[in-house]
């Protein structure tokens, strides 16, 4: 399907490709649009939702400028899955339970993270000279950081909201891993700190802006480079996490499943994050909030809610969408008017046959309070194609 309407009455034109979109997207959009350093036009994916500064779902390319908060305070955060040699034969509810279990033993989730004892040193490690370089140049980040100092000890856990690990099958009973997480506090405390100076440039510079929080940095002023750097270092650690998570994950697999192999190399891709491309004839920076590259023959993962079927996709490399595509179902509501519509009733309908919590602690993850996954799908078919179908079994939240 292609693209369902487009903004016009901003310096650049808004693609969208959906009708489901509320108007106070809808304006964040055109307030983005009418930035002056972006680039032919915007892309808003089929799961767009309002977000902070810049709309979740989104695509925008800029000439020599970023802005941070389009980034995102998760920076990096994206989505892992392999699949397994298992078959919905190798599994029952018995052991599933174990599993789910098991992995909530073992990966820290919401506010947790590894004792001192149990750090991922190994997979920490590559990333403290980058870290000190950047402290060095910025002092004032070590004080950002906080209680998220132990930036260590956070490699290899999930965080909350809706991060999950996931165990599904697929639409030929074949065993996937999936999980979905991001940069973790020391990636969400850099990224405040940079947006905080980015909206003290543009005091200090009198640049009106139509929401503060689409401060910018411009190529070559004093803080763009050491930005990249920084949002450099924590897309790297936000894919290091995913797959320290999925070694762990997959060691706990191995304590209640039948032997197994990954049957397939996992796949990782990031969904909140910037990068340099060539787009309409130009080198720019993309910025993907919420969106996943997708270029011709790009795999990625689009998932949908914690009691929804999930895709294994692979990208048709459409101009219109900068290469990208949906990064999952989208928020219909927020957390507050979920906890206000459902009930924890709704929750065990919503997620039945799914190994889950179903407690009042997670009914802002309700299914109920995303956009319907199917419809999604159905809206960007001329930006992927469907490889694979997942259903979850289990699912451990954040």
């Amino acid at each position: 399907m292609p693209i369902r309407q487009t903004l016009t009455d901003q310096r650049v034109p808004v693609k969208i490709w959906t009708d489901d979109v509320d108007e106070r997207s809808l304006e964040q959009l055109s307030n983005i649009a009418s930035m002056p350093f972006v680039h032919h036009h915007v892309a808003a994916m089929p799961d767009v939702h309002l977000g902070i500064g810049a709309t979740i779902g989104s695509v925008i390319a800029t000439h020599k400028a970023i802005i941070p908060a389009a980034v995102g305070v998760d920076i990096g955060c994206g989505m892992v899955a392999a699949r397994l040699s298992l078959t919905a034969n190798d599994v029952d509810e018995k052991s599933l339970r174990k599993v789910f279990d098991q992995i909530s033993r073992d990966v820290p989730v919401g506010r947790g993270q590894h004792a001192d004892d149990r750090v991922l040193a190994d997979v920490a490690r590559p990333f403290e000279p980058g870290l000190r370089s950047l402290t060095e140049r910025h002092p004032q980040l070590l004080k950002a950081f906080g209680k998220f100092s132990k930036w260590a000890n956070q490699m290899g856990t999930l965080g909350g909201g809706n991060h999950f690990i996931e165990v599904c099958l697929d639409e030929a009973d074949r065993v996937w891993v999936m999980l979905h997480s991001g940069s973790r506090g020391i990636g969400n405390a850099m990224a405040d700190y940079f947006i905080k100076l980015a909206r003290a440039d543009m005091e200090r510079w009198m640049i009106h802006l139509p929401d503060r929080d689409l401060a910018y940095f411009p190529e070559g002023s004093e803080h763009f480079a050491d930005y990249v750097e920084a949002v450099h270092w924590a897309q790297e650690y936000a894919m290091a996490n995913r797959q320290a998570m999925l070694d762990l994950v997959l060691a706990a697999l191995v304590r209640h499943l039948p032997p197994f192999t990954v049957a397939t190399e996992a796949v990782n891709c990031h969904h909140n994050y910037v990068a340099q491309e060539h787009h309409y004839g130009a080198n720019v920076w993309v910025t993907r909030k919420g969106a996943i590259r997708a270029r011709d023959g790009d795999v990625g993962i689009v998932p949908g809610s914690m009691g929804a079927r999930s895709y294994i996709v692979r990208g048709k490399g459409n101009p219109e969408s900068f290469c990208s595509s949906a990064h999952g179902a989208g928020r219909r509501m927020s957390r507050t008017a979920a906890e206000r519509t459902f009930t924890e009733t709704d929750l065990e309908v919503q997620t039945r046959g799914v190994i889950c919590r179903k407690d009042k602690g997670v009914l802002d993850e309700i299914p109920g309070a995303y956009k319907d996954i199917d419809a999604v799908m159905a809206n960007q078919d001329d930006l992927t194609e469907i490889l694979h179908t997942l259903k979850q079994v289990v699912c451990v939240k954040g």
